[in-house]
């Protein structure tokens, strides 16, 4: 469950991170079948909006990777951990296992907005006692953003196909992580 990230904006299909995921999968042995449920412009209300309705009797775990438009509008973080843990509870209701992938403020906003915001994903991720990806983007590495910029589209903003595999090299064994509680 995620936002344009997840869904592949700007990316043929099979660069998306979903395709581009399940074949690092099943490379690694994995038998997975993973639902794109990414809605581009989608925040965490939105996600908690559709929860409910999205996880299907046959769902064995869930990947929540939502918060990237919370920040970019600059929502109050407190909105983006209510809506995040109302995703959670009703994981919790349905007994899945859960990989929660976080997303960095940047400091436009202000310290306490960065401070307030980065925390929400490993609270969560301890309260609710779920796996953790600390940063959708971690796969990027940590150089500043003009090296960062072949990873991207011409946008600044979403991945391109090369950043999706990077991303999925870095968030893959966490992956393989969720699968092996699924089963």
């Amino acid at each position: 469950m995620g936002d344009s990230l997840t869904q592949g904006f700007g990316l043929v299909p099979e660069d998306g991170l979903v395709p581009q995921l399940g074949a690092w999968l099943r490379d690694e042995g994995a038998v997975v079948e993973i639902v794109n449920a990414g809605v581009s412009g989608d925040t965490t209300a939105g996600g908690a909006a559709r929860v409910e309705w999205s996880l299907t009797p046959d769902v064995d775990a869930m990947i929540v990777a939502l918060g990237a438009n919370d920040m970019l509008r600059g929502l109050e973080p407190e909105e983006a951990r209510r809506n995040l843990t109302s995703i959670l509870e009703v994981a919790a209701t349905r007994d899945l296992p859960v990989l929660l992938v976080g997303i960095e403020a940047p400091g436009n906003f202000g310290p306490d907005y960065k401070t307030a915001f980065d925390a929400i994903y490993p609270d969560l991720a301890k309260s609710y006692d779920t796996l953790l990806f600390p940063n959708f983007f971690e796969g990027l590495g940590e150089a500043d953003f003009a090296a960062l910029q072949p990873f991207f589209q011409d946008d600044g903003i979403h991945p391109n196909a090369r950043g999706v595999e990077q991303i999925v090299e870095a968030m893959g064994p966490a992956v393989l992580e969720l699968v092996e509680r699924a089963d």
